[in-house]
């Protein structure tokens, strides 16, 4: 799978736009103004996700994916992790830590922020 997929599947996402904030690093972020929150960051070989609440979770991708997945730096401990393009993850379950990394951001939301059609 390329990042390009990546990017139109987390695109198609209810609320879902994209954005470069740091010079070329690319995201997808949900919500608006002060309130919109990064949950796929896209690189040219990897993606980072929000793989859980608390890094325990986000771990379990680790012990499945050793060659394919590691901590994000200075986000991990918030359960983030960097997850390879490479071939090792399959890529339904890459499409699928997207659609989670998406449902955990947007969930902790307030719900006025939640964008319409989102079915948490």
């Amino acid at each position: 799978m390329d990042v390009e997929a990546i990017r139109e599947h987390a695109l198609a996402k209810p609320g879902a736009w994209f954005d470069t904030p740091w010079e070329d690093d690319a995201v997808v972020k949900v919500a608006e103004g002060d309130r919109a929150r990064i949950f796929v960051f896209l690189g040219d070989d990897s993606i980072g996700v929000k793989a859980g609440f608390v890094r325990q979770v986000a771990d379990e991708w680790l012990a499945r994916y050793p060659d394919g997945a590691r901590v994000m730096p200075y986000l991990g401990r918030s359960g983030w992790n960097s997850l390879s393009l490479a071939g090792e993850i399959p890529d339904d379950e890459l499409l699928d830590a997207v659609d989670e990394s998406y449902r955990l951001v947007v969930s902790r939301l307030p719900r006025v922020h939640r964008p319409l059609g989102w079915e948490g």
